[in-house]
């Protein structure tokens, strides 16, 4: 195995270090970070000096010290809420992130363009540690139905379990035979209780699921819903019975699963296109990523990667083994416009989480419909996953991935350290189920 990449720590209990990590690109009042491939930049503050609120400036363009405030500098962008830093990531770029009820924290790293030294991992210490073990994170794919292939995204359930979801997939080709599955690990023995795997008529060759949640309230073990947001193929919510291990791929190509005709992603002020040297370029498209389900247990809330709708579904038709797509198709609801997001969370006072990728930010989306920010940061590039702690605060992940080779015509945008963050919204995580 390569030598393990190092997360450096920021965070002790809930004290902020006195070291930070210099990340935002371009921004030209604080030190510049190195180029791709350099070594990091750390910045010091100094003991007793003020925090800075969001962004590395003086977020309301006045000089500190000046008087009644006076604004002495050009007006810049109004960063909202306050980053802490968690963890920085010096290898292999993180999606998911996952955080148990005891504050254990879980990340993952897809088998994207980057090598990767494990998929899984558990931070101790400040160092990214292969969960469950080495044997489950082989540097190269292993053994598809007992070892991790390409994982997209982890999540801590009410019963505070680990769930892994394999794509299946290396550097989003097709999905190898074994591959794709579920993984349910109980977190007192760091052992696997159940593992999902999904035939080709569910997890179909050319499949990317992205994004898991589950109600455990639903049959005698409840269920789960996955995204499917494949590049360029189907798309569906697979729904999964968890005590039957049935799974079945619901609403395949229904218009709100897939890209929004015409989308064109605008991400730190450019176009974003695929593109691949000597190739023509063409729009970021992706379907359905973020899902989530209601604490009631009664909507499934998702959107596609490439669409800034919002949509819903009811989920016992959903989940109805017996009903048609077109039954399914009939309760979808179209909920407006939420601004373009990758990632969903559902905090247990029904009020859900997106993060919005276009504008660095972090919407919440209140009972009665309308949005409003938690968290907006010129340094929180890409925000990709969420987890909520009992400590009441809500951690993601931003790995820019805007700034791969892919979609930037070949060239790697990227400057590492990707980061882990997270932000005090005193959001209830959920409860513990009924049965």
């Amino acid at each position: 195995m390569r030598p393990m990449r190092k997360a450096i720590p920021f965070l002790a209990g809930v004290a902020l270090s006195t070291s930070v990590v210099a990340c935002d690109r371009g921004y030209q009042g604080s030190q510049q970070e190195p180029r791709p491939g350099s070594p990091a930049t750390q910045a010091t503050v100094s003991p007793g000096a003020p925090v800075m609120q969001g962004t590395p400036g003086n977020p309301t363009g006045a000089q500190q010290g000046a008087p009644n405030g006076e604004r002495t500098t050009q007006p810049e962008e109004r960063a909202i809420g306050h980053l802490e830093p968690v963890a920085t990531f010096n290898g292999a770029m993180p999606t998911g992130v996952a955080v148990s009820h005891e504050g254990r924290i879980f990340v993952n790293f897809p088998r994207w363009s980057d090598p990767i030294d494990m998929s899984v991992a558990e931070i101790k210490n400040g160092e990214p540690t292969p969960y469950p073990d080495p044997q489950w994170n082989p540097a190269q794919p292993g053994d598809p139905p007992t070892t991790f292939v390409g994982v997209q995204s982890v999540f801590i359930d009410a019963k505070n379990r680990l769930w892994v979801l394999d794509t299946g997939t290396v550097k989003m080709g097709h999905v190898i035979a074994g591959g794709a599955k579920l993984v349910g690990f109980d977190l007192a023995t760091n052992k696997p209780f159940v593992t999902i795997s999904f035939d080709p008529t569910v997890a179909l060759p050319t499949s990317y699921l992205n994004d898991v949640r589950f109600d455990l309230n639903r049959g005698k073990a409840g269920f789960a819903y996955i995204s499917d947001s494949s590049f360029g193929g189907s798309n569906a919510i697979i729904t999964v019975d968890l005590d039957s291990k049935k799974a079945m791929r619901r609403l395949v190509d229904h218009p709100s699963v897939k890209p929004a005709p015409g989308f064109l992603a605008i991400v730190e002020g450019a176009p974003l296109y695929k593109q691949q040297p000597g190739q023509a370029r063409a729009p970021f498209m992706a379907g359905v990523d973020g899902i989530e389900v209601s604490p009631d247990g009664k909507t499934v809330y998702y959107s596609p990667l490439a669409s800034r709708h919002l949509y819903s579904v009811r989920a016992d038709t959903l989940a109805d083994p017996n009903a048609r797509d077109n039954q399914i198709a009939a309760t979808v609801k179209d909920l407006g416009d939420k601004g373009a997001s990758d990632g969903f969370l559902m905090a247990d006072d029904g009020r859900l989480y997106v993060t919005e990728y276009e504008s660095n930010a972090i919407l919440r989306r209140n009972l009665d419909g309308t949005f409003e920010p938690v968290v907006a940061d010129p340094r929180l590039l890409w925000p990709d996953s969420m987890a909520l702690g009992t400590d009441g605060y809500l951690y993601v992940t931003s790995n820019q991935l805007d700034r791969q080779p892919m979609l930037q015509a070949g060239n790697d945008l990227r400057q590492k350290p990707y980061m882990l963050w997270r932000v005090k919204t005193g959001a209830p995580a959920l409860r513990p189920p009924t049965h």
